[in-house]
This record gives C-alpha cells, structure tokens and sequence, in this order.
C-alpha cells in the first residue's frame, strides 16, 4: 500500500511538472512569440513575461530581437558613367513584426538573411548606378546610404517583417585602371586650383608693386619739387649776398676772382694756356699796383 501510494504520488508530480511544463512558458525581454495552433497563428506579438497555452495542441515559436548584423559579400558595382567600384558593406535588421516574419521565413534566421542580401545589393546597385565617380568620392558615406536605407526598410517591413535600420559602407575601392584614371583627375584638379591661386597671388602682387611704384614716383616728385625749391631760394640768397659784396667794392671783387682763376688756373704741372697778351685776364698780373689799390679798398670796405 506504502509502495503504491508513493507510486501514485510520483506519478501526480511528474503529470503535474508535465502539464505546467506543456502549458507555462516564458518569453525574455530579448524576445517577440507567436502562439500556433496545428502551425497556423492564433496570437501575434506575445510580449515579455509568463503565458499559457494548451498543451499539444498550441505551440510558441521565440524570435530574437535585438539587433542583427548581416555582414554583406563585396560587390561590384557601375557607377553613373559605366565605371566600376568595388564597395564592401554591412546591415543592421531586426524583427519588428514576428508574424509576419515567421509567415516569410518559419523563422528561420539564414532563411531571413538569404532574402535580405539580394535586396541589398539590388538597392546599393540602384544608388550608385545614379551617382558619378566624383559624387561618390565626394559625398560623405552615411549621406550616401540614407536614401537605399529607408526604401530598404519600408519594403522588408512589408515583405519580411523586419526593419532595415542602417545599411554602412566599410570600404569602397577602385579598380586598378579606374584608380588611375581617378587619382590623374584628382592631380589635374589640384594643378588647376594651384594655378589659380598662383594667378591670384601674382596678380594681388602686380596691384600692390604698381601700387608701391605710383607711391615712389609721387614720393619722388614731391621731394624733387622740395630740392628744386630749396636749391633756388639757396641760388637765390647766395646771388643775393654775392651782389651785396660785390656792390660794396667792385674792384676788390674783380681782384679777388681774378686770383681765384690764377690759383685753379696755374694749380697743375704743365698746364698751358693760349690767350692773347694783353687779356684782361692778365690785368693784375701786368699792374700790380691795381691789385695794391684794389687791396687797399678792400681794407677799407670791411673796415
């Protein structure tokens, strides 16, 4: 009796861990469930917590959540003006709708991703067929996604049930003839800045040496026109004062020149002069007494 009655006390504990086994379940705060009954959906979006079901006949499928990261293949792709770039890129998706994910894929993650990546690439396709090789370079790489990003993201929610929340390039490379033919533009480009800020330069140069030069020349002409006018009032004072004297006594100042010509006249070797004999050049020479008398008045005029 003993034997039975434990028998049949283990018996109700296992029915019991049995059934609430089969009837309780948990969803984490990492996961969205859907309740199915014979594989068709009866409940969508089950939230995080503890639920029941019927056991057998219901069953609950989990999904993940958080946010995936699908590590796209490098691809190949034409630009506007049939050049090739070879870009390297990434996706962030995750599960926004479990119902429909589980009715696109069973839930089945690789499933998911085999779908995501054609589509990708058809959008990256798209938007660099639409840009040049120069739009490319130029434009900042998370500008360029913006666009694939939300068309991606509007179709997946419909047709998947996950949202496409960021599509990033990791590398964008060129082809080795494509990055000739770019890196000789990029060079050509630079000379042709480079010339025309030399351009800039010699001319901002020529304005300011012309500009220097004008300065100079009127710079010169006022202290021309100030020289002239000191060297004439000087001219004209020292007239002035060689007049005085010499009005003073005439004769002194015709002795006192002639002696000035003798001296610079005889003051080297070997000099010769032709001049007739009886020149007034040799007056005081010929009548000492004059240069006496002339000295004499000169005397007297200072005195």
């Amino acid at each position: 009796m003993i034997n039975n009655r434990s028998l049949l006390i283990v018996g109700g504990l296992a029915a019991i861990a049995w059934l609430a086994s089969n009837t309780l379940y948990v969803v984490d705060e990492t996961e969205r469930a859907v309740k199915l009954r014979f594989g068709e959906v009866i409940e969508e979006n089950i939230q995080p917590g503890l639920h029941a079901k019927m056991p057998i006949a219901q069953t609950i499928r989990k999904f993940d959540t958080r946010l995936l990261t699908l590590d796209t293949d490098t691809s190949r792709y034409l630009t506007l003006e049939q050049k090739a770039v070879i870009v390297d890129s990434y996706v962030k998706w995750q599960v926004v709708n479990p119902t429909r994910y589980y009715e696109a894929t069973a839930g089945d993650e690789m499933m998911a991703i085999r779908l995501i990546q054609p589509r990708v690439d058809e959008s990256l396709r798209n938007e660099f067929g639409r840009l040049n090789l120069q739009e490319i370079i130029a434009e900042r790489r998370d500008d360029l996604m913006i666009g694939p990003t939300e068309e991606l993201d509007n179709l997946m929610r419909e047709e998947l049930g996950v949202a496409i929340r960021d599509i990033r390039i990791k590398r964008i490379d060129l082809p080795d003839d494509v990055s000739a033919a770019v890196f000789q533009r990029m060079r050509s480009e630079r000379e042709r800045e480079a010339r025309e800020w030399r351009a800039q330069g010699q001319e901002e140069a020529e304005r300011i040496r012309a500009n220097a030069d004008r300065r100079r020349q009127v710079l010169l002409a006022q202290a021309n026109e100030r020289a002239e006018t000191l060297r004439g009032e000087g001219d004209a004072e020292a007239a002035a004062i060689f007049s005085q004297a010499y009005g003073q006594n005439q004769e002194f100042f015709s002795f006192w020149r002639s002696l000035n010509a003798y001296r610079e006249s005889f003051a080297g070797d070997g000099n010769m002069m032709v001049l007739e004999p009886d020149s007034d050049f040799f007056r005081y020479l010929r009548s000492p007494d004059q240069g006496n008398v002339a000295s004499q008045n000169g005397g007297t005029g200072d005195e």
